[in-house]
C-alpha cells in the first residue's frame, strides 16, 4: 500500500476521533491526535510514539527505529482494528508531550 493510501485508510480507521489530522512531511506523514504528535508513516509502515497505552494495546510490537539516528518508536501491529486502534491512540494522549509554542519571547 502506497503512503497516501495508507495515510487515508489510517485517517478512516480514526475518524471517530474527530480531532485527528496528518501533514506530509518528507515521503511520509506525521499524525496528531488533538495536536499532539502520536505516530507517523515511514519507510517501515506505520509507528507511534512508546507509551503505556501502546505497549498495553500491542504488547507484540518491538522497538525500531524509523530512520536512521531517530528515537525508536512501535510498529503499528492493530491497525485493522478500528475499535482497539482508537483506544490505543486516545489513551496515549496525556502521555504525548505537548506540541512546542510557536511564539517565541521578545529579547529586550
Amino acid at each position: 500500500m502506497a503512503n497516501k493510501e495508507l495515510a487515508t485508510y489510517i485517517m478512516e480507521q480514526l475518524s471517530d476521533l474527530m480531532e485527528i489530522r496528518n501533514i506530509p512531511m518528507m515521503g511520509g506523514y506525521i499524525f496528531y491526535y488533538r495536536e499532539r504528535i502520536f505516530g507517523g508513516i515511514y519507510e517501515n509502515g506505520f509507528m507511534v510514539k512508546i507509551t503505556k497505552a501502546s505497549k498495553y494495546y500491542m504488547p507484540d510490537s518491538l522497538p525500531e527505529a524509523p530512520y536512521k539516528g531517530a528515537k525508536e518508536m512501535l510498529p503499528v501491529t492493530i491497525l485493522e482494528n478500528r475499535e482497539i486502534l482508537k483506544k490505543m491512540v486516545s489513551e496515549m494522549y496525556e502521555e504525548l508531550p505537548k506540541r512546542n509554542s510557536k511564539s517565541k519571547k521578545k529579547l529586550s
